[in-house]
């Protein structure tokens, strides 16, 4: 998922483009999924992300309206076949070691990937989103596995290579520190 606007981050670069110890964070994000086990990568670019679809050029691309990541997202797996993992763009940590985590976790329902939102306070990264999960404070991650299923699960991780989503400029400097 690359196609949001990225107002938060206040830069005059596209989201995904925004480098993060030299390097763009979609390229971090397309390298964890090369080294996990998944097997087929689509980007999703909008309106709002034309250099960023030129950066990945290479990769099979479903165009968005740009109208926001739950309606993008949706419009995305109406394209696609289920299940699917969908990754946001602004996780710079991200590693295949994590996202082969988060595979293995998949049971056939749909899964939610969560970090307590006390680490992202540890961490001192914005936490834009939480709800309450079994009497815990958690925030979504921008990694899940959509199914077709109408069962959901919670994969919870303490792993802060979830936590950094980098929509600040303070969790740009975090996520500067963390690579």
């Amino acid at each position: 998922m690359c196609g949001g606007r990225g107002t938060r981050l206040d830069t005059d670069v596209e989201k995904p483009l925004y480098e993060i110890a030299g390097e763009p964070m979609i390229d971090a994000v397309i390298g964890a999924l090369t080294e996990s086990r998944v097997d087929n990568t689509v980007v999703a670019v909008s309106p709002h992300t034309p250099e960023t679809a030129r950066h990945l050029d290479s990769f099979p691309q479903i165009e968005t309206p740009g109208e926001g990541y739950v309606a993008d997202l949706g419009d995305a797996l109406a394209h696609l076949s289920e299940p699917v993992l969908t990754v946001a763009a602004d996780l710079p940590l991200l590693t295949g070691e994590v996202l082969d985590a988060v595979l293995a976790a998949y049971d056939g329902d749909s899964l939610t990937v969560c970090v307590p939102a006390a680490l992202k306070s540890q961490l001192g990264v914005s936490a834009d989103l939480t709800f309450d999960h079994e009497g815990q404070p958690v925030a979504p991650t921008g990694v899940n596995i959509v199914a077709s299923s109408t069962s959901e699960t919670m994969f919870l991780s303490a792993d802060p290579r979830l936590a950094v989503n980098v929509n600040r400029p303070t969790d740009a400097q975090i996520a500067e520190v963390w690579r």
